[in-house]
């Protein structure tokens, strides 16, 4: 066994470096126990160099304590440094010029998207009626988007959607993949996937064709809702948008159900509330009105329940969607879309 190296020496070697490491008060110790330890020239670097020297038997060993030991030396360092690190950060006569006397500089919080603040609000309105929240792809097929939504190729209601089409095509010469339309693909999605009873809510982001301004985006959040299970009547619908508004607008809202139309409901209806700003009695935010629509909903149709397998003659369910985007205007008197993603921290900083 070589006399220049043996396992005596590697512990003293140890001992004192722990001893230096936890004595070391500031930067500049620690940065000159780092070269005296762990440098090109330093102490662990010369002994890997020596183990040429070592008996080819006891080779090994010393190999595999050395790197041990560099190994812990590397850890320790990082943990004195990690223990104080704004005094060790400065050097000694970076210590002696500060003034503890100063008030600290203020730290910059940054805070949730206004679209964020309202996803999490709608989520924690429905969280409490029994629904989870579920998430899906952004890039979807024709087949959940449209075909399983009981909107086939040739159906006109495709127009009103303005579809972003990838452009890939399959063996069949079609281009069967998408950007999301609608967030409703996932209710096809999840009930091919679960058996009755089913109670989702999808957020996300959804894209469309759409000329830009005030009112209109090329891409923007929804939210999805789908209750299915037997028994399911449109007086189920009603109370769960019911309580939704109370919670999102305020307890004394008033709620108001008038037909409309979309394929993968029937009968379909669009929701709205009455105006919290003018109290229904008619102002520019509703229109003169007196109600601003809030979203669409309607019970679940049966061809949509038998595309994904379900036996309509026992199961029926509800589903509705909103614009989270649309939602936060009416909720905090945001005027213009486009602020939302124009990245104007002066806006931003309002929330």
């Amino acid at each position: 066994m070589s006399e220049v190296l043996n396992i005596e020496k590697i512990g003293q070697i140890t001992d004192n470096a722990i001893s230096e490491i936890s004595k070391s008060v500031s930067k500049d110790e620690i940065s000159n126990l780092r070269v005296k330890y762990l440098g090109r020239k330093g102490i662990i670097p010369a002994l890997l160099r020596s183990i040429r020297d070592v008996d080819v038997v006891d080779r090994k060993i010393f190999g595999q304590e050395l790197n041990v030991l560099k190994n812990n030396l590397e850890e320790l360092f990082e943990e004195k440094i990690n223990q104080n690190k704004e005094d060790l950060y400065l050097s000694d006569k970076e210590k002696s010029l500060q003034d503890i006397s100063l008030p600290g500089r203020k730290k910059n919080v940054g805070t949730l998207h206004p679209t964020s603040r309202v996803v999490r609000e709608i989520c924690d309105a429905f969280l409490p009626m029994g629904f989870q929240v579920v998430e899906g792809p952004e890039i979807e097929l024709d087949k959940y988007n449209f075909e399983l939504l009981n909107i086939p190729k040739d159906h006109p209601s495709r127009d009103m959607f303005d579809t972003f089409w990838v452009d890939w095509k399959n063996d069949q010469g079609e281009y069967p993949l998408l950007m999301r339309t609608h967030t409703s693909p996932m209710q096809a999605r999840v009930m091919e996937t679960t058996e009755p009873p089913v109670r989702v809510l999808v957020p996300g982001k959804v894209f469309r064709y759409e000329a830009t301004d005030a009112s209109h985006e090329w891409h923007f959040f929804q939210v999805e809702g789908l209750a299915v299970d037997r028994g399911i009547t449109f007086a189920d619908l009603k109370g769960t948008v019911y309580e939704f508004a109370r919670t999102i607008f305020g307890s004394d809202r008033k709620i108001r159900f008038r037909c409309d139309y979309f394929p993968f409901v029937e009968p379909g209806v669009d929701v709205s509330i009455d105006c919290f700003i003018c109290e229904g009695n008619g102002c520019r935010v509703c229109g003169k009105t007196g109600w601003i629509e809030i979203m669409g909903a309607g019970m679940v149709h049966p061809k949509v329940l038998s595309s994904v397998g379900y036996d309509p003659e026992i199961y029926s369910g509800f589903a509705f969607g909103m614009g989270v985007e649309r939602i936060a205007m009416l909720k905090y008197g945001i005027e213009d879309i486009r602020l939302f993603y124009s990245n104007d921290l002066r806006f931003l900083k309002q929330f």
